[in-house]
């Protein structure tokens, strides 16, 4: 096996270890367009491990973060990023250690574009780590989920324009990332308030987060409507599923969906 075909195969398998809402709709995708969306999902979770990781002080945080953003504006220098991370090798998770091989398996005609948009992605993390991701009002809300998921939804609309030049409005493309991850807050509240995080705004109760979320997820619905090839289609349509479905588990006093739920959501899509 080539060396490019087995950090593919380790590609696979660390992003099935690391996301239970993408693996199974990455794979329904054709192998060049797959090859491109497992590196441009690994390599944005590749951050955002840095930016979660519960025993990283803020302060190396924001120096990972903002050093890593750097080195993503230019010729990916691998060596200079394992020196970066050196001192923390030993608590930082395989993803993270990683970075360079999931850039070196992405095509070059768009590789740079999965740089670019996780540069950005890792200096606003670097900003919201600062502030102690204090949320005080929607404004800020917006901006923190812009950086953590709003820039996945532009990031695969340029994906899908590169690929068959599927064309996809990108207000709604930001809808898209913020919205899921709208229903990522309202799932882990409880698991955030014990590290003493709070995303939702100054006098919002939950009634209000559960509105912002469903706005999202219907410009999500929106978003959707553009695109016409159907394993494009499929790729967007199981994660929106499993999170409008989330959404009304969470409403109905459920903590999240039950695996049954999930497999059965996603099974529906598969064979509409």
């Amino acid at each position: 096996m080539s060396k490019d075909a087995s950090i593919q195969k380790d590609a696979m398998r660390v992003l099935k270890l690391t996301s239970r809402t993408f693996y199974i709709p990455i794979t329904l995708l054709k192998p060049k367009l797959k090859r491109t969306v497992a590196s441009a999902y690994l390599c944005m979770r590749a951050i955002d491990e840095i930016e979660d990781h519960e025993q990283m002080d803020s302060e190396t945080k924001q120096y990972l973060l903002r050093s890593t953003s750097t080195l993503l504006k230019t010729t990916f220098d691998d060596e200079k990023y394992q020196q970066l991370i050196k001192p923390h090798k030993s608590i930082l998770p395989e993803v993270t250690l990683r970075l360079g091989d999931w850039i070196s398996v992405c095509p070059d005609e768009i590789v740079d574009k999965i740089k670019e948009s996780t540069s950005i992605m890792a200096e606003g993390m670097a900003d919201w780590v600062e502030k102690d991701w204090d949320v005080k009002t929607e404004e800020d809300l917006d901006d923190y989920t812009y950086y953590v998921a709003g820039l996945v939804g532009l990031m695969l609309s340029d994906i899908w324009k590169w690929h068959d030049n599927t064309e996809t409005d990108r207000d709604l493309a930001i809808s898209y990332g913020r919205g899921l991850q709208a229903v990522n807050i309202l799932r882990n509240q409880d698991e955030d308030a014990e590290r003493g995080v709070r995303f939702i705004p100054e006098g919002w109760d939950r009634d209000d987060m559960f509105a912002y979320a469903t706005t999202n997820l219907h410009k999500a619905d929106e978003y959707i409507k553009d695109i016409k090839t159907r394993n494009i289609l499929l790729f967007c349509k199981i994660p929106l599923a499993l999170a409008h479905r989330t959404l009304n588990a969470l409403k109905s006093g459920q903590e999240k969906m039950s695996r049954y739920d999930v497999e059965t959501t996603v099974d529906e899509i598969i064979n509409e």
